[in-house]
Parts: structure tokens; sequence; C-alpha cells
């Protein structure tokens, strides 16, 4: 039996077994590390998307942000279903395998920079989803926060250690990984301090989708039609619309970031109207921190990924270092634009 036909006979067992579906058609999804993802077509015509966990993976934290993302679906925002199995859990046991079945939610990953009108309705959908989840619990789990509180000479420090592993491992441009290293030291020994004085010195902290991110949103259009891939986690709400306001796809290869980035704010303001001011104009400076200090992509091999993936992180890398130019170039210009946008009558700051 070739590797295909066994993946599909173990998937239909399990569907059968823990859900009572009958499969038709199983194709698997060449991406990601710490699940196998499969379609899934069943006979009354369902179409599924099956997560098989690795056996390292921690189901707990699995469980809990899979409990969050049916908290946001029943409350209307646009969350595929999560099946529960026979036995009413979210995550089930079978095969040897933790397996997760959610409705395939219709729509792409989008792969090109985002216009105006979807960046306002990704405004609108986080701010809604923000203010839904300030009600619920705190996870466990807590996003890390080393653009905030990490030392710049550790990130230092970092650029050294990545540009010796991309050394040992061979990476295939290490003169140009190098000048990017060398970028990166400067901007962080001449912006983060600056950068850090102007945040608050409390940020509303509160349970997050805390990957709410451009490959885990779902569109048609200009219209958000599935929220993928929660992590379930405590963090800060300026944090996450940071990071989706200053999407590096969008800044590094728009001809309209700065007008994206202003329109989603003003539309997650409408629908989040209780985050402070401050909080909301801090998203800028976190979003450049927050970059600031991430080297996800700088090399690839150590996460054993499948080509595709690993292309698309090399390109992840590439276009943050050319959204870190472009917003530390404006950054003046787009704090007064946030300042304009957001500004409203009886504002907390």
């Amino acid at each position: 039996m070739h590797d295909g036909d066994w993946e599909e006979e173990l998937t239909a067992d399990m569907l059968a077994e823990r859900y009572g579906f009958t499969v038709e058609a199983v194709e698997r999804v060449p991406m990601g590390t710490d699940t196998v993802k499969r379609r899934v077509l069943t006979s009354d015509g369902r179409r599924l998307f099956v997560k098989e966990y690795a056996s390292t993976a921690d189901l707990d934290a699995a469980r809990s942000a899979w409990d969050m993302s049916e908290f946001c679906r029943a409350a209307d925002l646009p969350v595929p279903r999560v099946w529960p199995d026979r036995d009413g859990d979210l995550i089930a046991l079978s095969e040897g395998s933790a397996w997760a079945v959610v409705d395939e939610a219709p729509g792409r990953v989008a792969t090109t920079a985002m216009s105006v009108a979807r960046a306002e309705h990704i405004g609108m959908v986080l701010g809604r989803m923000h203010r839904v989840l300030a009600a619920y619990p705190l996870p466990k789990l807590v996003q890390q926060s080393r653009w905030r509180t990490g030392s710049v000479e550790d990130a230092l420090a970092k650029c050294s250690a990545v540009s010796a592993m991309a050394r040992r491992r061979g990476h295939g441009n290490l003169a140009q990984l190098r000048e990017q290293l060398d970028q990166r030291r400067q901007d962080l020994t001449k912006h983060v301090c600056r950068l850090r004085a102007g945040l608050p010195e409390e940020l509303v902290e509160q349970a997050l989708h805390a990957d709410f991110t451009r490959p885990n949103m779902l569109v048609l259009t200009d219209v958000v039609t599935g929220i993928i891939d929660f992590r379930s986690a405590r963090a800060f709400p300026s944090w996450e619309l940071g990071r989706a306001a200053f999407d590096p796809r969008t800044v590094a290869t728009g001809d309209q970031w700065a007008a994206c980035a202003t329109a989603m704010v003003s539309a997650y303001r409408s629908e989040n109207p209780s985050l402070p001011l401050r909080d909301v104009l801090a998203c800028l400076r976190i979003a450049l921190l927050y970059m600031l200090f991430s080297f996800y992509g700088a090399t690839t091999s150590e996460y054993g990924l499948p080509h595709e993936a690993e292309v698309d992180l090399q390109r992840h890398w590439q276009d943050r270092l050319v959204a870190i130019r472009r917003l530390l170039d404006n950054f003046d210009d787009l704090e007064d634009a946030l300042k304009t946008a957001s500004d409203r009558p009886g504002d907390r700051r």
C-alpha cells in the first residue's frame, strides 16, 4: 500500500469511528510542521479540514485554541466550526494520534498586498474579536514580549548566532545575510530605546488569537471569510493590531500600505472603542519593535519545512526587512496619520 493510500485509510477510519463521517476523498495539504493537514470530502458532500497532531504536540494548548475558536464562532465571527467527536471532545484520540476536524471555510490565504477596503474589513473583524475576547478567561499561554522587555545586547548576540548557524548550514547567500544582520544591529542600537520610550507604561492585556496574521485569514476579494489557527494566548491587543495593520507583505509590496494601516486602525476603533487610545497609537511602535527583535526566517533549514513552506518563510524574512526600512523612514508621518484616523471625542488616553 502506498503512503497516500495508507494515510487516506487511516483518516477515513478515524472519521468513521470518532465522528460518524463516511469519506469520499482525502487530499494532503503540504504545509505546516506541528500538524499533518488534510482536506476531506465526505459522502454527503461536506468539506472538512482535518489536522493530525505530532506526538510531541501540546494537546492542552490545542484544546484551549479550539475552545477559543468556538467561543468566537458563537459570537458570529467568521470562524469555521470545529466538530466535537462522539464524546464531545474537540480533540479526538484515535489510531494512535490526536486529531481535530473543522469545516473547510470559504476563501483563500491572500498572497499579495492588502487593498484599503480589505484592510478596513480586517480592522472591523479584529476589533470585534478583541471586544468579544475581553470576556474570555486568560489563557495559560503567555505571548513572548521580547520587543518590550528583551535586552538589546541579547538581540545583538542573536544576530551573531544566526550568522554562525547560516555559515554551518551552508546558507545560499551568506554575504547578503551578513549585510542584513549588520543593518539589524544598527537598527537595534539606534532605534529600540527611542521606540520604547514612547510606549505607555501600562498596556491592556487580555486573551487573544495571538497569531492573527495574513496566513491565518481566509479572504474572498476584500472580505474576511475565515479566521483560522488560533494560538489562544494572553497578550496585548495593541501588539496584535500592530502586526495586522503593518503586515510585512503589504508594507513591502503595496503602494497603499500607509492608507491600509490607517483604514484598519480606524475600523478597529469603531468596533472596539474601549481600548484606550494610547494603546491603539502604540501599535506602530510595537509592530516595529516586534520586527526588530524577530529573526524568524533568516535561516530556514532548521525547521525541516516542505519546499513551498520554506520559500514562503524566506520571502517573509525579506518582506520584514523592507517593512522595517519603510516604517522607520516614514515613522513621524505614520504616527500623525494614526492620530488623525483614531482620535474621537472623549477618548481615554
